[in-house]
């Protein structure tokens, strides 16, 4: 078993994913670098100035999230560091505009099979991820989850009239306001563990996700998310924040 602490990102090869995984191996993480395309994980982790390992990781699909704990836990024994970043925010031609992207993902008019493929992507991979992975962060010391969400999803700032940008909450902020309701159930069933889970919102960040259109840089985006990773265990649990400070819920 390693001496340093040992993370896993999923979504990694690309975006705040790939910025997560190059900060953590500045902080001498050994750093599994999760992709659905291998190839595209090994050149990513070829890129990062640290340790770092490509893994196979489709969260969708139940045969690679086993494979991905079985590799950790022969090579590792154990794994530190959670951090479910792999998501979609629309599903379609990725150079459409956004405007049209909000549009179409409304709930009124969005396809079931498309409503289906998000959540299956954006809340139920993360689940299932989290699942496959729980003995192995039970077998470290004082692991960490983090769950990527979004100050878009907050219920309550989307329940103010008073918000322009609630006119937007569709198909990809309800998945995210459900992952947020699925880190709190992990946080409060492990809270005595001493496993802390909490959620990050990284901001309106530039990334393939948004046509990089976002306002804030990959560096900006990953910084709590990060921050989140390496808890002391003075850190809270069942929380939602951005680098700022907490976003409600």
């Amino acid at each position: 078993m390693p001496d340093q602490l040992v993370a896993l990102v999923s979504g990694a090869n690309t975006g705040i994913g790939l910025q997560v995984a190059r900060d953590l191996a500045r902080h001498r993480l050994i750093v599994l670098v999760g992709s659905r395309d291998l190839d595209r994980g090994k050149a990513a982790a070829a890129e990062i100035d640290g340790d770092a390992h490509a893994v196979q990781l489709d969260v969708t699909d139940p045969s690679s999230i086993a494979a991905a704990a079985a590799r950790v836990g022969s090579e590792f024994g154990r794994l530190d560091v959670l951090v479910n970043n792999a998501g979609v925010s629309f599903l379609g031609d990725p150079g459409t505009p956004l405007a049209e992207r909000a549009r179409a993902g409304l709930l009124t008019g969005v396809p079931i099979d498309v409503v289906r493929r998000m959540f299956e992507i954006n809340v139920i991979g993360p689940i299932a991820v989290t699942q496959a992975l729980l003995p192995l962060l039970q077998a470290a010391p004082a692991a960490r989850i983090v769950n990527v969400g979004s100050g878009g999803a907050s219920l309550t700032l989307n329940a103010d009239p008073a918000n322009p940008h609630r006119a937007m909450f569709g198909v990809y902020p309800t998945t995210k306001a459900a992952l947020h309701a699925a880190t709190l159930g992990f946080a409060t069933a492990l809270e005595e563990t001493g496993i802390k889970v909490n959620v990050a919102d990284p901001g309106f960040t530039a990334t393939a996700l948004n046509n990089f259109q976002g306002t804030r840089t990959v560096a900006e985006g990953a910084r709590r998310i990060v921050e989140l990773a390496l808890l002391g265990p003075d850190g809270p649990t069942g929380t939602f924040s951005n680098d700022e400070g907490t976003v409600p819920w």
